[in-house]
């Protein structure tokens, strides 16, 4: 007995236990989770609904999260602004209002207690709803990035990669139908009698329509024909196509009816229609932009400078004088026998080689035998650099699209590719390109010819000496021998203030800078950020100029311009590509940080449908430099030789830059593999000539002016009265003066003030003199040398 009671005592402890852990809400729980998720879903569709507003405009607020100072335009501030961020540019685009509306869904059945297998449902079929608006809007995601998002992009460019367009549009199809037919349960049957209603309402509409007006004629002629006799009415032959007979007290109506309209017609005879004749308008066969062009033919951008003449080829230096590459037979045999030794040393057969000549470069093509591993050759790189005794021996295993393993190998007599020889060749001459690059010759001796408008941005990187401002030199050249003046102007940054001098004689013609300011090529990091800053404005207005056009991006936009369908009165104009060039970024995010790297990252991430394009060079690629921000909207790279695989891993996301032999030998890389190319030599007496031919023609009144930007200064110039002063004024002069250091935080911190009150001092501190004026994120210059020099200045005052 004892036993079993404690048994039943165990038993009634664990159903006790059971009953506490229940996952069941009550009601005060359902109509708390309720009304949260009920106002988390309102939250969300306000953010969402404002985002679409104010997303260009809070794009430098998402990484300042943490400052309570900087504020956002978004309905629910910043929080609406990384809500808006998360869900529809990073997210689902337009579709992600289908998440908004489940939330308050989900609260609504919460609050009120309704059975929540429905709700089940919803969410069911609400996601798939909205994954698919998000992959097919991902069709238009480089018209509008905010329309599919980032994960409908994605999804969409996942499918199309695999099942290709017809593909995709045939799953989404799919899906459609598989929701129309389970969810909606509509069938083909539905459909047709959908239509079938449809059409037997307008039959039926127009029949009521009809017997109304037949009834109007049927009673008026009751009216007149009331006392005719009988006879008259039995003379009145039925009509045959009449099949039902009618009943005895309908019958002498309708025929009183018919044989009355007899007579009534030929009294209607007496009297004629008078017909007006309408004039149909004409057709208009031809609208207003058709007839302008018709009129004065398409406008023409280069019009103000219609005699402007391009650079002649006379101007570059041939260093080549027309010979061809020349093949020292002994060479590669040398190499050869070498290359096959040394495979065999370590047991290595090869089944065939062959070998071409490129001008400072020769590429070993390896057939090795049936059973080798490629990773066995590819670890004896440096045992074959030291059979050759070369330097920058690469291997590349395999070489994408061929069964084949290349070695390449320096050649002893390395060939100058000229930039002649580049521009003069067929390949750069006949390019159908928005803005062609000529950047040099590949091993097989080949133009190497790219479009900068495609890239979109290009990013450099090398160590000194290594031939990155030749390249930057090529780059320029190139577009300065094949675009006009009014079609592509440049932005040029330079931090050494010495590599790009030579194109300030063709400012009026080529360059672009902002109003008021002395020199076009800018060396100050202060004016780099404005100019950083002018360019997003410029990008805004631009992208407000295409919406109002219609057009997804530049070329479409000027199209229309040039055939006149744009109102130039309306604010349009021909838009000219803008280059970006940096000669040397490492210094400007030294010394100014994420001021330069955040309008940056704008324009690089938005500004190529608007013709805003970006050169970035920098002779250290650390990732402190090189930020994965800045690499992922750089796909085009070139890598000159650098010190280590480390940098050329950061560059190039893999190794070999650090194998290249110097001197314009580079690797240029657009997303996909590597391509080895020697870049075109233009030497500085080169580019004079060409600026001086270029300069010294008819040129705009001014340089291309950029936006207006006004920085954001925290300090005043105007006098602040001594009796206005801060109550703490003299505290805070002698913090700072003792830390020599003008910062608003460090009178946060050693006088325990809010940043605003902090912020007054400081100007005051300015205004007496104390501190120097406002620059960017350093802190500012402290004027006064010690305590003594503080009393008395203020004594003084």
């Amino acid at each position: 007995m004892a036993r079993k009671k404690t048994k039943t005592k165990t038993k009634s402890k664990t159903t006790k236990q059971s009953k506490k852990i229940s996952w069941v809400l009550s009601k005060q729980q359902k109509i708390v989770l309720g009304s949260f998720l009920f106002l988390l879903g309102l939250a969300l569709l306000f953010s969402f609904i404002s985002y679409f507003f104010s997303w260009q405009a809070d794009q430098s607020t998402l990484s300042e999260l943490s400052d309570r100072s900087v504020e956002s335009q978004n309905w629910l501030n910043k929080f609406g602004a990384a809500l808006g961020d998360l869900f529809i540019y990073q997210g689902f685009g337009l579709a992600a209002f289908t998440l908004a509306i489940l939330v308050t869904l989900s609260g609504f059945y919460y609050f009120f207690d309704k059975p929540r297998k429905k709700l089940q449902g919803f969410w069911f079929w609400g996601i798939i709803v909205m994954l698919w608006f998000a992959t097919f809007l991902g069709f238009f995601a480089e018209t509008n990035p905010l329309l599919g998002g980032m994960v409908g992009f994605e999804l969409n460019d996942f499918l199309q990669d695999f099942i290709g367009l017809i593909g995709t549009i045939l799953v989404l199809a799919f899906v459609a139908i598989v929701y129309f037919a389970i969810r909606l349960k509509l069938t083909p049957e539905h459909i047709g009698q959908f239509f079938a209603k449809r059409k037997q309402a307008i039959a039926s509409e127009f029949n009521r329509s009809d017997d109304e007006g037949n009834e109007f004629v049927d009673t008026a002629f009751d009216k007149d024909n009331i006392e005719l006799p009988q006879e008259e009415v039995e003379e009145t032959p039925e009509e045959p196509q009449l099949k039902t007979t009618p009943t005895p007290t309908e019958t002498p109506v309708k025929q009183e009816t018919e044989t009355k309209e007899t007579p009534k017609a030929t009294e209607d005879d007496d009297f004629e229609i008078e017909i007006e004749e309408t004039v149909e308008e004409e057709e208009v066969v031809e609208n207003l932009s058709t007839k302008l062009v018709q009129d004065f033919g398409e406008f023409d951008p280069t019009l103000e400078l219609s005699n402007y003449r391009f650079p002649t080829i006379e101007l570059l230096k041939d260093y080549t004088k027309g010979q061809s590459i020349t093949v020292d037979q002994e060479e590669l045999e040398e190499n050869k026998n070498r290359i096959v030794d040394t495979l065999k040393n370590y047991k290595i057969d090869i089944a065939h080689i062959k070998a071409t000549v490129g001008p400072t470069v020769t590429l070993y093509e390896i057939v090795p035998e049936a059973g080798v591993r490629i990773s066995k050759i590819k670890n004896l790189e440096d045992d074959i650099a030291l059979s050759l005794a070369a330097l920058g021996i690469r291997i590349i295993a395999p070489i994408p699209g061929k069964g084949t393993i290349g070695i390449e190998v320096p050649n002893k007599n390395a060939r100058i590719v000229s930039m002649r020889s580049a521009i003069a060749s067929p390949k750069f001459q006949n390019a159908e390109m928005e803005l062609p690059l000529t950047l040099g010759k590949t091993i097989s001796n080949e133009t190497f010819v790219v479009d900068l408008a495609k890239m979109p941005h290009l990013l450099m990187a090398g160590a000194t000496g290594q031939g990155k401002s030749v390249g930057l030199n090529a780059i320029l050249t190139s577009l300065l021998y094949k675009k006009h003046p009014a079609e592509v102007k440049f932005v040029l940054v330079d931090p050494k203030k010495v590599e790009l001098t030579l194109f300030n004689k063709i400012e009026r013609h080529y360059l672009a800078k902002l109003p008021d300011s002395e020199d076009a090529i800018i060396t100050d990091n202060t004016k780099v950020i404005n100019t950083l800053n002018s360019l997003c404005i410029e990008m805004d207005k631009r992208y407000d100029l295409l919406k109002d056009a219609m057009a997804r991006n530049i070329k479409e936009y000027n199209a229309k311009f040039k055939k006149r369908k744009l109102n130039p009165n309306d604010g349009h104009k021909f838009l000219p590509y803008i280059v970006l060039v940096i000669d040397e970024f490492a210094d400007l995010i030294m010394t100014a940080g994420k001021e330069v790297e955040t309008p940056i990252a704008r324009l690089a991430q938005l500004a190529r449908a608007i013709g805003i394009h970006l050169i970035v060079a920098t002779q250290r690629p650390s990732v402190n430099v090189i930020t994965g921000i800045i690499k992922a909207n750089f796909p085009a790279r070139i890598a000159f030789r650098v010190t280590s695989k480390i940098d050329s891993r950061t560059i190039l996301d893999s190794q070999g830059a650090d194998q290249l032999i110097g001197r314009g030998d580079m690797l240029y890389t657009q997303g996909n593999n590597l391509i080895r190319v020697q870049c075109a030599f233009v030497d500085t007496p080169e580019v004079e000539k060409i600026t001086d031919f270029i300069g010294a023609q008819k040129a705009y009144p001014e340089a291309h002016q950029l936006p207006e930007y006004v920085g954001e200064e925290g300090g005043t110039s105007l006098d602040i009265d001594a009796s206005d002063r801060d109550a703490l004024f003299m505290d805070a002069a002698e913090v700072i003066v003792t830390a020599q250091q003008g910062s608003a935080s460090l009178l946060q911190r050693k006088l325990k003030l809010g940043y605003n009150r902090a912020g007054r001092i400081i100007d005051q501190l300015e205004a007496a003199g104390i501190v120097g004026p406002f620059e960017g994120s350093k802190a500012r210059q402290v004027l006064v040398a010690d305590m003594n020099a503080l009393h008395q200045q203020l004594n003084n005052e």
